[in-house]
This record gives C-alpha cells, sequence and structure tokens, in this order.
C-alpha cells in the first residue's frame, strides 16, 4: 500500500496510470480481463511466457489499485475467478486506443524497413 500511498499523495494521474498499466504484464492481463471473467489457470495459459511469480505479482498489484476483483469460492478444489472492477472496464477504451496505435505503428515500422531495402 506505501506505493498507492505515495502516488496518491503526489496527485498526479499521469502517474497513476503509468503505474497501473505500465508494467510489462499489466496491459496482458487488463486486455484479457477486458473480454471475460477467468480462473488462475486459465489467465496463465492465454499470456504466454508469463511466469508465475509475475502472474501472482500483477494481480496483487491490479487488485490493490482497484481495477480488477479477485472472487474467491469456498469449495473443493478451490476456484478463484479474477475479473475487471467498473474502475477497471473504464480502461476498456483506452486498452483499444493502445491496440489502434500499435497496429498503425507496427505498419509503419514495416513500410519504413521496406522503403530502407
Amino acid at each position: 500500500m506505501k506505493k498507492l500511498e505515495r502516488i496518491k499523495s503526489n496527485n498526479c494521474p499521469i502517474e497513476m496510470t503509468l503505474e497501473i498499466i505500465g508494467g510489462k504484464w499489466s496491459l496482458w492481463i487488463l486486455w484479457s480481463l477486458s473480454e471475460k471473467t477467468f480462473r488462475y489457470g486459465e489467465l496463465k495459459k492465454a499470456i504466454p511466457g508469463i511466469t508465475e511469480k509475475m502472474l501472482i505479482q500483477t494481480l496483487k498489484h491490479l487488485e490493490e489499485f482497484k481495477v480488477i476483483t479477485r472472487t474467491e469460492y469456498p469449495q473443493v478444489p478451490p476456484k478463484v475467478e479474477y475479473s475487471l472492477t467498473n474502475q477497471g472496464k473504464k480502461l476498456v477504451p483506452l486498452l483499444k486506443h493502445i491496440e489502434v496505435w500499435g497496429c498503425e505503428h507496427l505498419e509503419f515500422i514495416n513500410e519504413q524497413n521496406d522503403n530502407d531495402d
């Protein structure tokens, strides 16, 4: 909670946003959860290359910032689901803009590389 308190005290919306979406795996997780609720194992399979440690850390981080929620069902075997909170759902348009920009920039880079040949 120390990081969240420091960012809140700085009162900088850009810093807050970057803290939430700026991590290597945060965007992957948020993008995946924008489509549906995932169980832990499903989420791990949906994100290529993420380690168990990084998935756990990033999920806790996003939960701390109140953009995802963790729902634990009291059953055997244990069932845990992750989904976007209402506040997290407000990030979806931003994620879509990032996707569009990424596609356009990838085309631009490819065109530049073709012109260099």
